[in-house]
Formats: C-alpha cells, structure tokens, sequence
C-alpha cells in the first residue's frame, strides 16, 4: 500500500470528495496540516442510519413539498411512517435524478427514457443536484464536528479553505461538470468567483475506483511494474471500464491504456426490466394495481435483487397480507415467485452489455496485455452478476478480484486521494478534439475545386475556403499527460481594428471512425460543439496593412488548450515583442446534442 506523502501546503484546509450516485451516495475527507501525512476518512454516520454502523452510503432520494422545498433527504426519507406524510403533505418523491444529466448520446436504447421518474415541476436536474449537495455536506459537516477532538473550532478553521472533489461517470463530460459546479454553487458549497470556482474539481468514477483500489492496497500483491489493469465499476446508474498500465508501482505512476468506456447497465436497469415484467406478468391479476406493484418492486430492490445468485433456485418477492393470493400468476400467501430463469433475465442484458465493453476495452488497448480486472461499485456486491461475469471473464483469460467489502466507498474515498496524490499522470482522449477552420483556396486541388462555390475572400485578398476540420487530439490514440498543452493558431482580419478586441473559438467533438476526418459537412451528424472559448484579445497586437479594399488589421493569436486534468481549461497566447504572453480564457459549453457514435 503506497503511503501518502506529507502536505506541503502552508495553511490547514479540508479535501472533501463528494459522491453523488443514482441510486446511493457517499462522501470521504482527509484534514491538510502542513507537513502532516494526511489520512483519508469516510462519511459513516448519516441522520436516519443511526442503528447502522460504519454505513458509508445513504440512498439518493427526496421528498419534495409541492412549494418546491425540500421535506426530506436520504435515509430520513424511508423513515417509518413517511408514506403518511406523503399523503397529508402531497409530497413528490424523486429518484435516480442523476440520470437526468447523462449525455443522450450514452442512451443505447430507450429503456431509461421510458422508464426514468421526472423531476419535480419547475425545478431543474442542477436544482435537485444542489439540494442533495447541500444535505451531503451538512451531514459531512456534522459527522467531522461529532468525531474530532474540538470539531467545531477545527470546522471553522477550514470551512472557508475547503477542496471539493466531485466524481462523475467516464461518460460525462464538460458540459456535466459544468452543471455540476453549477449545483455546488447554489448549494453553497462556493461562490461564484473565479476562485471558488477554483475549488471544485471533478474525477471519474473509474479513475476515483482505482486511486481507491491503489491506496487500499489491493493492487499491491497482483501488480509490478508495467503491469496492466482495468477496473470496472458497477454501479446505480452505470457501469464504467477504465484500462491502465502501471509504469511504476514505487512511486505509483499510472497510464490510460485506452479512451475509458461508460455503459447504462448499472442495477436500475435490473429494476426496469423487472418493472416491465412484472407489469406485464400481471396485468390480468388484481395484484397488478400500482399500490400493490410498488410494494413488490420496492422489495425486490431492497431484498430480492441484492441476493440473487443461482438462476438454479426460486426467488421471493414479499407484499402485502396473508390472504394475498394467485395461483395462475405465483402468488401465494402474500409472496410472488420468481423462477430463476426469469430473475436471469432481468441480469442477463447488464452482463452481456459489460462483457461487450470489457472487448472493447481490451481492443483498444490492443499494445498492452490486460490479464487483471477489478470489480467494485455498488453492483459489484450482487452475487450472481460477480460469479457469472467471473465466468465469462475467465473464458477471455481475465482474472476478476473483487473486494471483500467496502465496495460502495471506493469512488468517494478515491476522490479524496485524486487530490492528494494524482497517481494517473497521461490520459486518453474519449473524442477527437479539433476546431472548424478556413484554408487557402488551392485550385489545383480536386477536392477544394469540387467546393468552389464556398469561396470567399479576406481583407488582404487571400481566397479561402471553410468548413475544414483541424484535429487538436485524436480519440483513442494520442496520449495527454498531466499539464499538457495543446494549442491551435489563428489569424483574424478586420476592416476596424476594434472588432479584434473579443474572440470566440468553437472546440468541435469529432465521434466517428475516420482517423483523419477533413471537412465538417462530410457526417455532419457526428460533429458537435464541445464547447466555445471566449478570450479578451483587446491586447493581443494586430498589424495594419493594405489590401485591395485599403486598409485592414491582421492579428495572431493562438487558443491553448490544458488538457491533461480531467477538466478541460483554456488560455489564450500571443507573440509580443517576440516574447509570448498568455491571458485567461473562458469555457462556455453548448446544451448537449442528441448524437451517437
């Protein structure tokens, strides 16, 4: 087990990682004293959880007063007696909301979109992400203040110094992270300045899951150097694969092997598959009335789900009495069975869908040798979904390990040690990054001949043609370490010199297959915008020249992009008097598009 090294920093502050799942949710905290090795601790005691001890999770559901307030958050919203409060205070109860956020793109088939529980009215998924956020950090808050020696004094020397460490799925991407820090900022976790905004940061669930993984020392005894691993991490809402190669065990230094993968298969799909069946199982007997359906789905969530394990043995759904009772559709006494084949059928698609991507996986880290997987998430603990995926993995020459326990806290604490440690020094890009540009009109070129009619000239005379795409980072192949710039060059010109003094640069997201992808209105449907960049270019120098039309300027700048963190950042740069300069530059992110790979 690696040992983390002392903090460095000159002022105490707190590192809070906040994990926000769809159907659980955690948090974990190390305190920074200077020169101090820091430790990493879990949330594990949560209003409602009382009698449950060492629970580091807390289910993520609320119940919503039809004001719109919150009435009640995680395990005190399953309290006993809450059903009649629903009723004498016309509650909204709301779930799986994280889902909301998922990129369309990630939706494989239309099973969540039937299927998934709406927001309240009027509020929107950043609302409800901040209201969770604000519940999640006071019970963080409360759990410090009660465990520590003089909590409160300790929480008051840091409450303004706190590092939050937000995961997310491989899936999400800059325009997630944007709502996300968004929702931390209406929950007060910060403010709105630039240097608050500085103090959230944001992981992936499957790079979160192997700094857990790493710090907890279950790597120490399979891996050495060069070794490689993927790490699947199963959860609520979805299953993500990352893949890495460890360059180095002492000190930990780890590679991206391939572009990490993320699949809508966690356990909420087991639930709408059962939803669906069981609707349509009974929709002939008396028991098929939603009161009575909502009973046996929560039962099969809380109990019947979680303990499947041989499709050799019956499986038992419990609701209301006694006198509950009809042969044609296995009802008996109050308790519906289940054959194995059909609990089966609820798992099977899941399965398959990870196997499928564990094939990807290892095809595009086709250069290295994967021979160890590692299993953890909230999903993870269900036995059958582990002995049959150890199956089929074994088939494939992979060996599966699978913590004994403690699963459900790998994202949350291995936040906390992403900001701590940072063991994954190079990245593989999900997308091909690159930009729409204008170029020399060349009419030797059978391909700028055919486009001709999309001419236009410039100030200075230049005939150029547009809708090229310029690749800033191919997908799945170019390798992005920590604090790696990448940068794209363009010239303006302008018959006023004052319209030079802001600047906008489209980021295009490229998803097909061509390797070298030249103009954007060939697949139009697979190009979309990333994000914008905005940049204040008033001192960016610019040229006065004559073109055929007199006077015009020209200016040179270059967008730079940091790319190595998990959150893409932008600058802006110029030559002046030979001497690059660099200024800020802003990242705004388009409202997601419905397109597929």
């Amino acid at each position: 087990m690696p040992t983390l090294h002392p903090y460095r920093g000159a002022t105490r502050k707190l590192v809070l990682g906040i994990d926000v799942g769809t159907t659980y949710s955690g948090a974990a905290y190390a305190l920074l004293d200077p020169g101090e090795v820091p430790k990493i601790h879990g949330v594990t005691r949560f209003p409602g959880q009382e009698n449950v001890a060492s629970d580091s999770k807390i289910p993520s559901i609320l119940y919503y007063r039809p004001d719109g307030t919150v009435y009640a958050v995680g395990a005190e919203a399953m309290r006993s007696g809450i059903e009649l409060e629903v009723e004498d205070h016309q509650l909204v109860f709301v779930e799986w909301f994280k889902l909301h956020l998922r990129p369309e793109r990630l939706d494989s088939n239309d099973l969540i979109r039937r299927n998934l529980p709406p927001l309240p009215p009027g509020k929107k998924v950043e609302d409800v992400f901040a209201d969770y956020l604000t519940y999640l950090y006071s019970c963080a808050r409360q759990f410090i203040c009660e465990t520590h020696g003089n909590g409160e004094s300790l929480w008051k020397s840091v409450e303004a110094r706190i590092e939050f460490v937000l995961s997310h799925p491989n899936g999400w991407e800059g325009l997630q992270q944007g709502k996300m820090r968004e929702a931390a900022v209406k929950a007060g976790l910060i403010s709105n300045s630039v240097a608050d905004q500085s103090r959230v940061h944001f992981v992936t669930e499957g790079e979160a899951s192997l700094n857990f993984c790493i710090q907890s020392g279950l790597t120490t005894d399979t891996l050495q150097d060069s070794e490689n691993v993927m790490i699947i991490d199963a959860g609520g809402g979805t299953v993500d694969i990352s893949s890495y190669t460890f360059v180095s065990v002492s000190p930990v230094s780890v590679e991206e092997l391939t572009a990490a993968d993320c699949i809508l298969q966690g356990s909420t799909q087991v639930n709408l598959r059962a939803e669906e069946y069981l609707k349509k199982k009974l929709q002939q007997s008396e028991y098929g009335n939603p009161d009575d359906l909502k009973s046996m789905l929560d039962y099969f969530d809380s109990s019947t789900k979680p303990v499947f394990k041989d499709e050799n043995e019956m499986s038992y759904i419990k609701f209301g009495s006694m006198k509950c009772n009809d042969p044609a559709v296995s009802i008996r006494r109050g308790q519906l069975t289940l054959t194995g084949s059909e609990m089966k059928s609820f798992f099977k698609p899941s399965l398959s869908a990870i196997v499928a991507a564990v094939a990807k996986q290892r095809r595009g880290a086709s250069r290295a040798n994967i021979s160890t997987v590692f299993l953890v998430g909230g999903f993870a603990a269900n036995p059958w979904l582990y002995t049959a995926l150890k199956t089929k993995l074994n088939s494939l020459g992979l060996t599966l390990y699978r913590p004994d326990s403690h699963t459900n806290k790998a994202v949350a604490n291995g936040s906390v040690c992403f900001y701590l440690e940072q063991f994954v020094t190079a990245r593989i890009p999900k997308v091909t990054f690159g930009t729409d540009m204008s170029i020399d009109f060349d009419s030797t070129d059978p391909e700028h001949h055919a486009r001709r009619h999309d001419k236009y000239v410039l100030q200075s005379g230049r005939v150029m043609l547009p809708k090229r795409f310029s690749t800033i980072l191919k997908r799945g192949i170019d390798i992005i370490r920590t604090q790696q710039e990448v940068s794209q060059s363009y010239s303006q010109e302008a018959h006023e010199s004052r319209t030079l003094n802001t600047v906008g640069a489209d980021i295009l997201a490229y998803r097909g297959k061509k390797g070298e992808p030249k103009w954007i209105d060939i697949e139009p449907e697979l190009y979309a915008t990333l994000c914008t960049v905005y940049a204040d270019t008033s001192q960016v120098t610019r040229h006065a020249k004559r073109g055929p039309n007199g006077i015009y300027y020209e200016q040179n700048y270059s967008v730079v992009l940091l790319c190595g963190l998990t959150e893409l950042q932008a600058q802006i740069s110029w030559i002046e008097n030979g001497v690059e300069e660099r200024g800020p530059a802003r990242i705004v992110y388009e409202e997601d598009l419905n397109f597929h790979q």
